[in-house]
Parts: structure tokens; C-alpha cells; sequence
């Protein structure tokens, strides 16, 4: 494993918590002992209980980051939008405190740096997935570019966007505007893809979308999103009428 230290100029590290202590103090320990250094550290927290309060007042101490806090849980889009405004420097790279990052995330990032300072008209640079993007034209170094027509075939070329790790222009909000709250988190980032679509946003993609971060939720600290019936039955039937309407749904609300 190379550990030697990489300044990454220009970018500050933006993660989000809620309740997940041991798993912020994973993610921080596994950048700071494989030599990531960045500008700076933003850790927006969500209203977390008393005992993760107190956790991140410890690992302040000893990462040296800033902590955005809020008396009460308001979901995923105002803790990302209160973190983002805390950012000083030119890009952001986005984690959610669940992810670590691989041994091969340190060249990759450094890559993706290089990209969107050669490249004023890529907004964001995606290191993960739950599946390969249909729709991508190679770039260099194992990235591509993401092709969205709306003409293309099927609904899965309408998840351009994502929440999972990203690196992206601090100037994102002047675009896309802010993260939509008081929203389920499902749909504060549905509400962010479609605007990403809509002003025509342009990323870059990670080809071995699974090869840069691994995500992982124990049984002390689970995923806090809670994905119902309809999202994930694979019934046959129900998996017809969840395709059809999203196919229909994602094609109304990006032409409306």
C-alpha cells in the first residue's frame, strides 16, 4: 500500500454524518494513514445523538476538521447544503461516512484532480456505483465520459447523478442549485439528478464503478437509509411496474 503523503491543493474533504462514529473515524484514520492530506476537512453532522456528539468532539481533536453541527435531524439535503457552505477551496470531494476508500482512490484522485483542472466543463467526477452507467464514451486512465440523450433506450441513463463518492466544483450550488430538504434522502437526490440533467451538467465515470471504495455498514452502525417494498422486490410483476414507471416518470419531470 502506498502511504507516502499527497497534498490533494485545492480540495477539502466533505463528509456527511449522522450516528455513525466508529465508522467517521474508519473513513478519517484510512485517508490520514495512506498519506491523503487536503486543504482542508468538513464534517457536517446531522443531529446525531448525545454519545456521537461527543465522539466528534474527540476526533476534531484529533483530525483537525471543521464540524458543522445542528440541534435537530434535517435530513440528508440541509446537511450537505451546510457542510458544502463551510468549503473554501475550488473542489469538493463528497464521501458519506460509510464509504473507505481503496488503496488505488489515491492515483484515481489525483487523476480526477488533474481532470477538472484540465477540463473547466466537467462538473463532477464519480468514483462509485450500484451499476454500470449504460451510456459512456472512454476518457483516459480507466475514467469515461457519460453520455446522457434522452433518446437513448431505457430509464437507467437517467442516474447520471449520484450521491455516492464524487468529486466535484465548490460552485456546484450556482449551477444546480441547492440540495433539495425536508425530503426523504431517495428524493432529495432524485430532486438533485434531475436538476444536474436539466442544466446539462457533464461528469466523468469511474469505469470499475466498485473498485475505488468499498461500502460497509455493520450491525453497530447500519445504513440509515430504509428502502421500502416497491424499491426493492424483485416479484417479477412488481419489478414491470417499478421499470414502466420510472421510465415514464423520469422522461415527464426532465421534458416538464
Amino acid at each position: 500500500m502506498n502511504n507516502a503523503p499527497h497534498q490533494y491543493t485545492g480540495v477539502t474533504l466533505l463528509i456527511t454524518h449522522y450516528n455513525r462514529s466508529s465508522s467517521l473515524e474508519r473513513l478519517l484514520k484510512t485517508f490520514r494513514d495512506n498519506g491523503y492530506r487536503f486543504d482542508d476537512i468538513v464534517v457536517s453532522d446531522d443531529g446525531s445523538k448525545v454519545f456521537h456528539i461527543d465522539e466528534l468532539k474527540r476526533l476534531q481533536a484529533e483530525y483537525d476538521f471543521q464540524l458543522s453541527e445542528t440541534p435537530v435531524n434535517k435530513g440528508l439535503g440541509n446537511n450537505i447544503n451546510k457542510g458544502q457552505d463551510l468549503v473554501k477551496t475550488p473542489l469538493t470531494l463528497y464521501v458519506q461516512e460509510d464509504f473507505v476508500p481503496r488503496p488505488l482512490f489515491k492515483e484515481k484522485l489525483a487523476d480526477a484532480v488533474a481532470f477538472m483542472n484540465e477540463r473547466p466543463d466537467i462538473d463532477v467526477v464519480r468514483f462509485y456505483a450500484y451499476f454500470k452507467y449504460p451510456y459512456l464514451k472512454p476518457y483516459k486512465n480507466g475514467f469515461s465520459e457519460m453520455i446522457f440523450n434522452i433518446w437513448n433506450k431505457g430509464y437507467k441513463k437517467f442516474y447520471y447523478y449520484s450521491d455516492h463518492p464524487h468529486l466535484r466544483r465548490s460552485s456546484f450550488f450556482e449551477k444546480f442549485g441547492r440540495y433539495a430538504e425536508n425530503t426523504k434522502p431517495d428524493v432529495t437526490e432524485y430532486r438533485m439528478m434531475m436538476s444536474f440533467l436539466k442544466h446539462k451538467g457533464k461528469a466523468l465515470y469511474y469505469d470499475d464503478y466498485t473498485g475505488l471504495f468499498d461500502q460497509v455498514n455493520s450491525q453497530a452502525e447500519p445504513s440509515m437509509v430504509k428502502r421500502n417494498y416497491w424499491r426493492n422486490s424483485n416479484n417479477p410483476f412488481v419489478t414491470l411496474v417499478r421499470h414502466g414507471y420510472r421510465y415514464l416518470k423520469f422522461n415527464w419531470d426532465l421534458l416538464t
